[in-house]
């Protein structure tokens, strides 16, 4: 899955401060720091003086960074060491004190990373699952254990749903004042969001929170999400094929089409491709069909054509050639690609998100057909 780098809304950025004590069995070399100022990311470098450093910087809202160093490197190392930590920024002072290298850190006087370090410690328990069941993942998708493969994916889906609701929706019916309610509902309502049960929970964060620039991102997100979910009538949209045609979804009416968005240049997309071309096939003849529609980017008609020459896509394709600007991924909240929608004859949404036999199986439904067992 490829995502969208991520932006808000503009808004008067307030000053934070890092006071910072490194005291590390090395020396450090350069210390790194990133994080986002409301549509910027900001990406800086600084030294320290015998360990200890100040760093100053704004901030639109509190948002999460990432602090870096890098050691000098030692006898008989071909490169330097390098060690990473989360700190949630907000405005005012901040400190923080390493002891021996950065995994022993401290960070104080921030209220937000010390409710970050809550939610991370209510998480932990789940990352350690979803650690092993991505191991068994990567161990069956090298054997081709398409059995297995099925059983862990399954496994991974419920685990991040007991995250979700177990962590982070707790947390916000808990905490819906705490300064990572914000980033908890974030994290609840992941990039497929279900508008009917995300909303609430934004309008329950203060005023104050709503109006931060990515909650005012994350506002406009879920107002599409509550009309292109399950049971929606699909948006009508046009765009032009690969010769130019306009081309609008309303002229399927009467069909079963599934909406896949995609892009030449996405590795995921590329390798379900073949998946999407076997459904076709299959159902191509029963009333389906499929419309790509593409995110390539501008001036990149020749590699759009080349990979649905190279896939074997042999149904209708339209693109704007605008990147993530695609005015159709726009209009459907589309945020990371693969995604598809399945739409009925009646232009209703009955599915999202559809993969390799899920779709099959979700066709075979839809026409009758008894499915042979995976």
């Amino acid at each position: 899955m490829l995502f969208l780098p991520l932006a808000g809304a503009a808004q008067e950025a307030k000053d934070f401060k890092i006071k910072g004590k490194l005291q590390t069995t090395k020396p450090v070399e350069m210390a790194f720091i990133s994080y986002r100022n409301g549509d910027n990311t900001v990406s800086d470098s600084f030294t320290t003086q015998k360990g200890k450093f100040t760093y100053t910087g704004k901030i639109a809202e509190p948002t999460l960074a990432t602090f870096r160093v890098r050691y000098a490197k030692g006898e008989g190392e071909t490169k330097p060491k390098t060690e990473m930590v989360q700190v949630f920024l907000e405005e005012g002072k901040i400190n923080l004190s390493v002891k021996d290298s950065l995994k022993n850190h401290t960070v104080s006087k921030s209220a937000a990373h010390a409710e970050f370090k809550t939610l991370q410690e209510q998480q932990k328990s789940y990352s350690e699952r979803l650690t092993l069941l991505y191991q068994d993942w990567s161990r069956y998708n090298k054997e081709k254990n398409k059995t297995e493969l099925k059983k862990v994916e399954e496994q991974i889906d419920a685990v991040n749903a007991e995250l979700k609701e177990n962590v982070y929706h707790a947390y916000l019916k808990a905490k819906p004042n705490s300064p990572l309610a914000l980033y908890a509902l974030k994290q609840y309502a992941g990039w497929d969001i279900d508008g009917d049960k995300v909303d609430p929970l934004f309008l329950a964060l203060p005023a104050s929170v709503q109006q931060w620039p990515s909650a005012i991102a994350l506002k406009e997100q879920i107002d599409i999400a509550k009309k292109t979910g399950i049971g929606k009538i699909a948006m009508d949209f046009t765009q032009n094929d690969t010769l130019g045609n306009p081309v609008s979804l309303s002229s399927f009416k009467g069909k079963y089409v599934l909406v896949d968005f995609w892009a030449s240049w996405c590795g995921p997309c590329r390798v379900e491709n073949p998946n999407v071309v076997r459904v076709f096939n299959q159902y191509k003849d029963k009333g389906f069909t499929v419309l790509g529609v593409s995110l390539d980017r501008p001036n990149a008609k020749d590699k759009w054509l080349k990979a649905i020459h190279d896939d074997n896509l042999t149904w209708t394709h339209v693109s704007d050639l605008k990147f993530w600007d695609n005015e159709v991924a726009k209009q459907y909240g589309i945020k990371a690609i693969p995604q598809n929608l399945l739409i009925d004859p009646q232009g209703v949404i009955i599915a999202k998100n559809l993969r390799g036999e899920d779709l099959e199986a979700k066709l075979g439904q839809v026409f009758g057909i008894v499915q042979k067992a995976f």
